[in-house]
């Protein structure tokens, strides 16, 4: 068995719609956007991960810039493929060796998937030498990257907030009791400012201009007790078609992203109310936990507790408890059996 360990390489895959992580050995070695440049005359992909995010809103008529992923699924089969193999390539211990080795991966799914979308992303880990090839749902591996006990007979509340989701499940004894998996999380976030800066202040960014406000100033609540610095922005004039700058504040940003976030607070709302009255009496103890990037923003975590009358506690690191947790899982897939998909 040990003649074939050396030829058997094991991976954890976070494919998300925004960044892509892989844990090998124990350590996150790719931590990248999910997001690929192509040479429309050839086909061919010229740049990947942080290299095609530069590229982003700036490309001319040969070279599109494309997300593979869409809602936390694989929308563009090809382009996911090759973006997959690339990222693989590129870590370190795997680019020594003589000979491509064949790979065990655990990969993150989101729980809403269908049969449909999961062939898909088995089908693209077996076409980049994948041997043996584990599913496992974000929530899940969610909770145990924020080290939540997921065997044991008590409730917990996981909100994963991604790029492309926001999935919201209730777990006990290594099994998703109730869940809900909503189409509202960071990509939508970026798309509220986008088009708030067009509709309230006529000028027209691009994306990553969109991801930059939400990052640096972005906020769930009005009122901070440590509120970020205005921020000023350029874009293009809507009506003069110039070039402008103008000054924006967290609480403009707040207002655009307030219709989102009170879609996220219903189905956390609705989530809740599904809960068999035992495991609620648990979340009452507990609390909810927080993961994902989405998590990250201003307030949130504050804006949920009020609404929901429970205490809230982010993960450490939320960006990376669900690779985190898909890593623990490749590491003890025997203790985890139970929750991976073959």
């Amino acid at each position: 068995m040990a003649f074939f360990d050396f030829w058997t390489e094991s991976i954890a895959i976070d494919l998300g719609t925004a960044n892509t992580l892989i844990i090998h050995n124990d350590k996150v070695v790719v931590d990248s956007p999910s997001i690929v440049a192509i040479d429309k005359r050839t086909d061919k992909i010229i740049a990947v991960g942080h290299e095609a995010n530069l590229m982003q809103g700036k490309t001319h008529e040969n070279i599109k810039t494309v997300r593979p992923l869409k809602d936390g699924v694989i929308a563009d089969f090809n382009a996911s493929e090759q973006m997959i193999s690339l990222l693989i390539k590129s870590i370190p211990a795997l680019n020594k060796r003589f000979f491509t080795p064949s790979l065990k991966m655990v990969i993150c799914i989101p729980s809403g998937i269908t049969e449909v979308e999961m062939r898909a992303v088995r089908e693209s880990a077996e076409r980049v030498n994948g041997r043996e090839v584990y599913l496992i749902h974000e929530p899940m591996a969610a909770a145990i990257g924020i080290g939540v006990d997921i065997m044991q007979p008590k409730g917990n509340m996981i909100v994963d907030i991604g790029g492309g989701t926001t999935e919201i499940a209730v777990i006990a004894l290594a099994g998703i009791v109730c869940d809900k998996s909503i189409k509202v999380a960071g990509d939508v976030f970026t798309e509220d400012i986008i088009y708030y800066m067009r509709t309230q202040h006529n000028l027209f960014v691009g994306e990553r201009t969109g991801e930059k406000i939400k990052i640096t100033i972005g906020s769930a609540s009005e009122d901070l007790e440590s509120p970020p610095d205005d921020m000023s922005v350029q874009g293009r004039d809507l009506l003069t078609g110039k070039p402008k700058e103008i000054l924006i504040s967290y609480r403009q940003i707040a207002k655009a992203l307030d219709k989102s976030i009170v879609r996220i607070e219903d189905s956390v709302m609705e989530t809740l109310s599904q809960t068999p009255p035992e495991l609620a009496a648990d979340i009452y103890n507990t609390g909810i936990y927080l993961a994902g990037g989405g998590s990250m923003l201003r307030g949130l975590d504050k804006r949920i507790s009020k609404k929901t009358d429970l205490p809230v506690f982010i993960a450490e690191d939320p960006l990376r408890a669900v690779v985190r947790g898909t890593g623990i899982a490749l590491k003890n897939i025997e203790r985890y059996k139970s929750v991976l998909v073959k």
